[in-house]
């Protein structure tokens, strides 16, 4: 007795497994053969015919039954190959300019790196009264608690800050 792709998908549509097995059987080589004409790439195809494979069971019970399965199926192989397209080129669009954003993030560490380098460099250049308060404002202690902990008053400490400044700005004019 010889059953029909179209019987099979039928029974399959309806959970018989056995008839999904002999369907996915028959057709098996035929959605591959149609996907490695698609995607040019043997991987490609035996992925996108996987996929295919896997998605079918829940696919067959949306067909009609009122054409050839396999004019049905190699409808969803090409709609698949579309599919796979699409995600493959909107996932390199999206990845298109990472390597550039990446690159300026390390341009930007650099930067950060060499002007800490070249501020830590710069300190020790300060008389011993400017480089501490110096350190203790960039290490985010306000003007109050610099002042507290040097035993000094807050507005000695805006001078010397002041004065930090003056003298930075020297030494980086210098150098240019």
């Amino acid at each position: 007795m010889n059953v029909t792709d179209e019987a099979l998908a039928k029974a399959a549509a309806q959970g018989d497994r056995a008839a999904f097995s002999v369907l996915v059987e028959r057709l098996y080589d035929r959605i591959f053969g149609l996907s490695f004409r698609l995607t040019g790439s043997r991987a490609e195809a035996e992925d996108l015919t996987q996929d295919i494979c896997a998605a079918l069971p829940t696919k067959l019970q949306s067909w009609r039954g009122d054409g050839k399965i396999t004019t049905w199926l190699y409808r969803i192989t090409v709609n698949a190959s579309r599919d796979r397209f699409r995600r493959r080129a909107t996932h390199a669009k999206a990845a298109e300019g990472w390597g550039d954003w990446e690159l300026a993030r390390q341009a930007d560490i650099n930067e950060s790196a060499e002007r800490a380098d070249w501020l830590l460099e710069a300190m020790r250049a300060l008389p011993e009264d400017l480089r501490e308060t110096l350190a203790l404002i960039l290490d985010g202690q306000s003007q109050s608690d610099a002042a507290k902990i040097l035993d000094i008053s807050e507005g000695t400490v805006a001078w010397r800050v002041s004065e930090c400044k003056k003298r930075l700005k020297a030494m980086k004019e210098a150098e240019a």
